[in-house]
């Protein structure tokens, strides 16, 4: 995949990159600008809709160019989306400082204003990893996305919230190893439980938070949710 390493201007008209292209650039936040890499599919075929990835808590080093952001976003352009990773505010070149899952959640909002402002009919699959995960599925309630894809979600240690985000309006899918040695599987698995319309679900065994060496699993985990909601 090329890439064009000059990031443009929020002010700039910037377009959309080519067939197999990204390109870097700042969109405009309530915060101010968001770092952010736009990714279009390999193939030649037909957008079939955008996706916007979340990254994991700004605290702790995660940043849009974490494995399991990487991961999410080439399954999404492997199925033919045009696919969105950004730094929340604060992170990397992005303005702004931490804002406990609030002002991140205006910041994702703002990237897949920015997606749908260029291709206003593609449907929109928002994905996340941990502290991103919670922040898509808070974003859901106003973004309204065709799906939504959740790993490794947090509702307790990470999270500074007395109620879990309300229900998303769509196909959602999450997953989870056992053995997270960072966000409590069960507690987690418990909260998820609890909304009306729980999530499918898929549990790993030994993949632990970060999905050490199983990326691919993971990859081929959420590649046939992907065909089915935006497959053609």
């Amino acid at each position: 995949m090329s890439t064009n390493n000059q990031p443009e201007s929020a002010s700039a008209p910037a377009e959309l990159p080519g067939i197999g292209e990204s390109r870097k650039i700042f969109i405009a936040g309530g915060a101010g600008r968001i770092e952010s890499l736009i990714a279009a599919p390999r193939e030649s075929a037909a957008i079939r809709g955008i996706c916007v990835v979340c990254h994991p808590h700004p605290l702790y080093g995660g940043s849009m160019t974490h494995k399991v952001v990487y991961t999410l976003a080439s399954a999404a352009m492997a199925t033919g989306l045009m696919t969105a990773r950004f730094n929340f505010r604060g992170v990397g070149h992005s303005d702004g400082s931490f804002d406990n899952a609030d002002g991140e959640t205006e910041d994702a909002l703002a990237v897949l204003a920015w997606l749908r402002a260029r291709l206003p009919q593609a449907p929109l699959l928002l994905a996340g990893f941990s502290f991103g995960a919670y922040v898509s599925l808070k974003a859901a309630a106003r973004a309204r996305p065709a799906a939504l894809i959740s790993v490794s979600i947090p509702f307790g240690r990470y999270v500074d919230a007395t109620e879990p985000p309300p229900q998303p309006a769509c196909p959602w899918l999450a997953l989870h190893s056992v053995d997270d040695e960072i966000v409590d599987f069960a507690e987690s698995q418990t909260v998820l439980n609890g909304y009306a319309r729980p999530p499918e679900f898929i549990r790993f065994d030994g993949a632990g938070h970060f999905f050490h060496g199983r990326l691919g699993d993971l990859r081929a985990a959420v590649l046939p949710f992907m065909e089915q909601h935006f497959g053609g």
